[in-house]
């Protein structure tokens, strides 16, 4: 996917805020102020800044910008399965909200999975919120991107497709306002971050592949 100013995505909605926000001129000039601020922060929130990815089929880039909330061993039952290490990542509104593909690769395993809303500071939202899931193998290793939608964000978007082939820090897909991204990782992988961390998608490295 090409680079924007604007993803797509956020287009509908900048067209009725400024049709609100002439409306409101047109009525009551003093507020439209109200409708300006909004069209500003659309225009921030769906912004899709160009990011210079080094690509390298040993590292593991981020799928997100965000923080790091946990990083923890688990049993990854549906692309990996297998125990896996789970990174978690928070994207607050303030976030580039756009998710790249952590290493190049062909997606081979797509899945949607229907579920709650509740917010995504919440540990158990990973679990029980509606996600969107996206497998990647380079034919060695294999990786897990979760899209998992939030209280606010009510609307998961994928770009990918069965057999499609991505490159490392390759546009895959967006999350609507603040949400939470899981990247799956086989457990021998290195990690090169830790909680707490802000990170930027497809420039922050995640991990290490080990060479076994």
């Amino acid at each position: 996917m090409k680079d924007h100013v604007l993803i797509r995505e956020g287009l509908p909605t900048l067209g009725v805020l400024l049709i609100f926000t002439v409306i409101l001129y047109l009525l009551y000039p003093a507020l439209a102020v109200i409708g300006i601020g909004l069209i500003l922060f659309v225009l921030f929130f769906f912004r899709d800044p160009k990011r210079n990815v080094i690509i390298d089929d040993k590292l593991v880039l981020a799928p997100a910008d965000g923080l790091i909330t946990n990083i923890e061993e688990v049993e990854e039952n549906q692309y990996l399965k297998d125990k896996a290490i789970r990174v978690s990542i928070f994207m607050s509104p303030f976030d580039v909200h756009v998710n790249r593909s952590p290493i190049s690769g062909t997606v081979d395993y797509l899945a949607y999975r229907k579920g709650k809303f509740i917010s995504a500071t919440k540990p158990e939202s990973h679990d029980v919120n509606e996600k969107n899931l996206i497998g990647i193998t380079n034919g060695r290793k294999k990786v897990l991107v979760v899209q998992i939608a939030g209280i606010m964000a009510r609307r998961i978007v994928n770009w990918t497709k069965i057999q499609q082939k991505l490159e490392q820090g390759e546009k895959i897909g967006m999350i609507k306002f603040s949400s939470g991204t899981q990247l799956f990782l086989p457990r021998s992988t290195e990690i090169m971050v830790k909680k707490g961390d802000k990170i930027q998608a497809g420039k922050t490295i995640i991990g290490r592949f080990s060479n076994d």
